[in-house]
């Protein structure tokens, strides 16, 4: 009977030693989560893309290829604990995605789109001790850093290049879904026109939606059918039908002197067609918005432990955000539009001129 008693005392004791251990190792673990929710001392970096998806030829893949280069400038691998992406097919996805990085224990995790604003909303109040950052959106959180773009000043700048470029007079303008970041893309870029030829008119059309191609290349073969020989097109996927337009044309026709801008990318090489037996581009510039420069700069300020949470980053020509991509060598007036564009710049980034963000700035804006 005593050996008995002995025995279950033995056991008792033993058992109160496994849970304590197992109480030990769990709080251990708990010491060495770093800021953002990272195991360990590593940082890592995730961003959910938004319906765009990473080979948009635009915005997503710009964010990605930043995030790309962050990773080899630190000696990161691609996949968990180093640098990676989850893609979004509807945005029912975001919600999910941002939480299973979240969870994955990811430093720092990008919402890439301001469609995601209310998603990073809810999911960071729900992950108070992860870090996030949302792109083209403000979301008014402790552990969330909001990036904003002045993309007003870029297309300005695309804006003079189409004015100096149009034979017509008349140009196109293509937006994706109506929000505060496509007008600031419309109102610069209506800005830049008028700047470099007062005489030109700017057609404005919005296709709703940043994914379809083929309504974009339905506007786009409305616009130049009706005497648009100049295309703008900030529309993220939905731009795409504007390029396959333009080179359908140009292919059936050598002679028709129709152009393109791409948006946030440069995406000249979307403009490269074989017409009349000789190859050729229709793409004159892009609107550069450099989402890649963005993620680097702000992903190198959390891994130094500088993450900006609770505020907003905004980017123009000046800190490099926005800009514009080379011009097409097939130019006739190449020379005289890099010279305006820098002359202009030089204005932009010196604040002696305002460029219009909004329709509203746009009626009282005069480049004089």
């Amino acid at each position: 009977m005593k050996k008995r008693k002995i025995g279950m005392v033995l056991s008792l004791v033993l058992a109160a030693g496994t849970l304590l251990g197992a109480c030990g190792k769990a709080t251990d673990n708990t010491k060495n989560n770093t800021t953002g929710g990272n195991k360990g001392n590593t940082f890592s970096v995730g961003m959910v893309t938004d319906v765009g998806g990473i080979d948009d030829k635009s915005f997503n893949q710009s964010a990605w290829k930043g995030l790309q280069e962050f990773g080899k400038d630190n000696n990161m691998q691609k996949g968990k604990g180093g640098y990676d992406y989850l893609q979004s097919q509807s945005d029912a996805d975001y919600a999910t995605n941002l939480n299973t990085l979240s969870r994955q224990g990811f430093s720092l995790v990008y919402g890439i789109g301001f469609m995601m604003q209310n998603d990073v909303d809810k999911i960071a109040k729900q992950q108070p001790k992860s870090h996030f950052a949302i792109i083209d959106a403000e979301v008014k959180e402790p552990n969330v850093a909001s990036v904003l773009f002045k993309e007003n000043e870029g297309s300005f700048l695309a804006g003079i290049a189409a004015g100096m470029t149009t034979k017509s007079n008349k140009i196109g303008f293509i937006g994706g879904m109506e929000s505060a970041v496509i007008e600031r893309f419309e109102a610069g870029f209506v800005a830049g026109v008028k700047a470099a030829n007062p005489n030109a008119t700017v057609d404005i059309q919005y296709a709703a939606s940043f994914t379809d191609a083929a309504k974009g290349q339905a506007i786009a073969s409305r616009m130049y059918s009706s005497g648009d020989d100049v295309i703008f097109a900030a529309a993220g996927a939905t731009g795409n039908g504007l390029f396959k337009e333009a080179r359908d044309r140009k292919s059936k026709n050598p002679d028709q002197a129709i152009w393109a801008i791409g948006v946030d990318s440069d995406q000249s090489p979307e403009g490269v067609v074989t017409a009349g037996g000789k190859q050729t581009n229709v793409v004159i510039t892009s609107s550069m918005k450099r989402v890649d420069n963005a993620v680097k700069d702000l992903s190198t300020k959390a891994k130094n432990g500088n993450f900006p949470g609770g505020k907003t980053t905004t980017y123009g020509l000046a800190e490099d955000g926005v800009g514009l991509a080379p011009i097409n060598p097939d130019i006739t007036n190449k020379a005289d539009i890099e010279k305006a564009v820098s002359d202009w710049s030089g204005k932009i980034k010196s604040g002696s001129l305002k460029v219009p963000a909004t329709r509203a700035e746009l009626k009282t804006f005069s480049a004089k």
